[in-house]
């Protein structure tokens, strides 16, 4: 290691730690310990082009352990990525582009958001799936046009956490030897040494997932560092886990090796005891030697080489294959070619059937024109109708498939298919049974917080699951599901407005898009269709200007709503039935559409559906009624299920007629 390699790395600690210590907040273990694993793999072997974050072959590295954020900004400072000391001297500050842990989009240069632990490994398993996919597909003899690593660097909490061990034990399975974590073990939690809760031997359980594991006992040595990662490298039939061995607040005299170091500032007496130990000026603040920055440009020449090597590989691969470049233009397209939504996309045989298997329907239906769907269930691919016909399945055998068993592993699988997301060039979609939703909602959470477009299939979507009892019948997950910003929910009432929430979800999502799909048949009605991407509007209408009173409905329960509208036709009681498949849609809507939907003269409304009333009272307003269900089910069959708890014509009926 040479002396501008040490001063790198110690600008590295000094500038993490000085941040943290000006917002008064922060964690300085983390970058202190592992400024030098760090190092060694961006400047020796991590693949990539800071004068171009977004180069389509580069390596990705992940910060699973993103409470360390400064030890990413500090990176992306020395490397060249345009954040610069002002950047840092505003760590954690309003507006700042220094947020208090790694968000995407907002930094240039992070890959992923992460802060959640054991997230950012799941991720980095999504994005060598996706590496692996494409090289299956794109690949020639001669052109490895898609050949890159993935890297995440994690510490003893994502350790811990439960969707790093499912994310892991199915990236062994899958072989994913482009994945590399790098382990920074220093034993050290909020609460004190892990040994109080985690003596397990993590190697020997990475052993038995599959992967390849490196040890590195001096967490300080650039040298051993970039050489396991190298070797790490090389093994192409593994994922290799490098546990290397460091020091929590290295440097500090104070706070080395304790749990105080970590998410807490030093202090300034220990800020400057810590400066003094790495021979910095104490007098200087976010001071960078001028031969850093020397010693950083000097090294851009070859990072700038990586890409124009790549670029005259890419070039020449075209020119050999023009049909590959066109479908890589394809691939990579951020939105599906509307022309593909068209009068036979929207044509289903007049039958009841679930919106589960109108989803398999088109799933198959846009799987022949979007090649690059990519995706599947959690082990419940024959229910979740999510089997893409005609291909194969993605396997250690053959990443060139495109149906993916994930296992029972919902959170991972969520956690997957943001990392595939953030790859780029695959659509995925994800599948499970509604009420398991529960399971992968942190995921789901992060999802809508980078404005990932995953497409998540949630079938079995209430109590119509029947003799699987209460475990399995989905009451507040509606609720909980559409109380996340940023993010849209379907519950499509038949085939065509499930054919709009995919159209929607492919074409205009700006964030994650549930479709909850039931089990039991349903009609299909006139008048459904690209209506439903509004989320809400009038199915069928008095005939009345102003209608008596107006009946929403979602999902199976819009059947029972429009049934009844001719039972109080009868009854001399004319209302308005309104499917709404989607109330973050219908919230987007002008105000003058929604008041020509729900016209807030008529105030006699009821909402129906077959889930918690969370949520409904927008609609229904002081004076109108909530036909719902807030309490758990019970095992029966279905129908049994519905007379049971009210949702049938005759109380749909009955509750709108005591309106009046």
């Amino acid at each position: 290691m040479s002396k501008a390699d040490q001063l790198t790395i110690n600008s590295i600690r000094i500038l993490s730690a000085e941040a943290i210590q000006k917002a008064k907040s922060g964690h300085p273990g983390l970058p202190l310990g592992a400024a030098a694993m760090a190092y060694a793999l961006w400047s020796r072997e991590h693949k990539h082009n800071p004068k171009n974050p977004d180069w389509a072959n580069r390596d990705r590295f992940v910060l699973s352990a993103g409470h360390g954020s400064m030890l990413m900004y500090s990176l992306l400072h020395l490397f060249g990525y345009g954040v610069t000391i002002e950047d840092i001297q505003q760590f954690r500050q309003w507006g700042s582009k220094t947020p208090g842990h790694p968000e995407f989009r907002h930094t240039v240069g992070v890959e992923t958001t992460t802060g959640p632990l054991g997230q950012g490994i799941a991720m980095a398993v999504g994005m060598a799936m996706a590496e692996a996919r494409l090289a299956a597909i794109f690949n020639k003899p001669g052109y490895e046009v898609v050949d890159h690593c993935t890297y995440a660097l994690a510490g003893d909490g994502c350790m811990m956490e439960g969707v790093a061990s499912e994310a892991c034990s199915m990236a062994g399975n899958l072989k994913l030897g482009k994945l590399i974590v790098l382990y920074d073990k220093n034993d050290i939690t909020i609460e004190g040494k892990t040994e109080i809760t985690f003596t397990e031997d993590v190697g020997m359980r990475y052993e038995a997932y599959g992967w390849q594991v490196l040890s590195v006992e001096d967490g300080y040595d650039v040298d051993a560092i970039a050489g396991a990662v190298a070797e790490a490298k090389a093994c192409i039939d593994k994922p290799s886990l490098i546990i290397v061995k460091t020091d929590i607040g290295y440097g500090c005299a104070a706070k080395q090796g304790k749990s105080s170091a970590h998410g807490e500032p030093l202090g300034p007496e220990n800020l400057a005891a810590t400066k003094e130990y790495f021979g910095w000026p104490v007098d200087k603040e976010f001071y960078v030697p001028e031969e850093v920055y020397d010693h950083m440009a000097q090294m851009q020449a070859r990072f700038s080489k990586y890409e124009e090597n790549w670029n005259e590989l890419f070039a020449a691969y075209c020119k050999e294959y023009p049909e590959m470049a066109v479908k890589w233009n394809a691939w990579f397209s951020k939105d599906a070619d509307a022309g593909i939504f068209d009068e036979a996309y929207y044509t289903f045989e007049d039958k009841k059937d679930a919106t589960r298997n109108s989803s398999g329907i088109v799933l198959n239906r846009l799987a022949e024109k979007i090649p690059n769907f990519f995706g599947g269930s959690a082990d419940l691919a024959p229910s979740n109708k999510t089997q893409i016909k005609g291909t194969s399945d993605f396997s250690a055998d053959d990443y060139t498939g495109a149906n993916v068993h994930f296992g029972v592993r919902e959170f991972a699988m969520a956690a997957a298919a943001n990392g595939i997301v953030l790859h780029s060039g695959l659509r995925p979609y994800v599948a499970t049974f509604f009420v398991f939703s529960d399971y992968l909602k942190p995921a789901y959470r992060l999802s809508a917080l980078m404005g990932l477009p995953v497409i998540y299939i949630l079938t079995h979507d209430s109590i119509g699951v029947g003799e699987d009892g209460p475990t399995h019948q989905p009451i507040e997950q509606l609720a909980s599901m559409r109380s996340i910003p940023n993010s849209v929910v379907f519950r499509p009432a038949d085939s065509k407005e499930t054919a709009a929430a995919y159209q929607y979800a492919l074409t205009g999502a700006k964030g994650p898009v549930s479709m909850v799909l039931t089990r039991q048949n349903l009609p299909l009605y006139d008048g459904t269709g690209q209506e439903a991407m509004k989320g809400g509007y009038v199915l069928a209408d008095s005939d009345k200007e102003t209608p008596d009173a107006i009946l929403i409905a979602s999902g199976s329960e819009v059947e029972q709503a429009y049934d009844a509208k001719a039972v109080l036709k009868e009854k001399g009681i004319d209302v308005r039935v309104v499917s709404m498949p989607s109330m973050e849609l219908f919230d987007l809507q002008s105000d003058a559409y929604k008041e020509q939907v729900l016209p807030s003269v008529v105030r006699k409304r009821v909402a129906v559906e077959a889930g918690c009333s969370f949520g409904w009272h927008k609609y229904t307003g002081l004076d109108g009624v909530i036909v719902s269900i807030d309490h758990y089910g019970a095992s029966a069959p279905a129908g049994t299920l519905f007379k049971e708890f009210g949702f049938t014509v005759e109380n749909i009926v009955e509750t709108t007629m005591k309106l009046f």
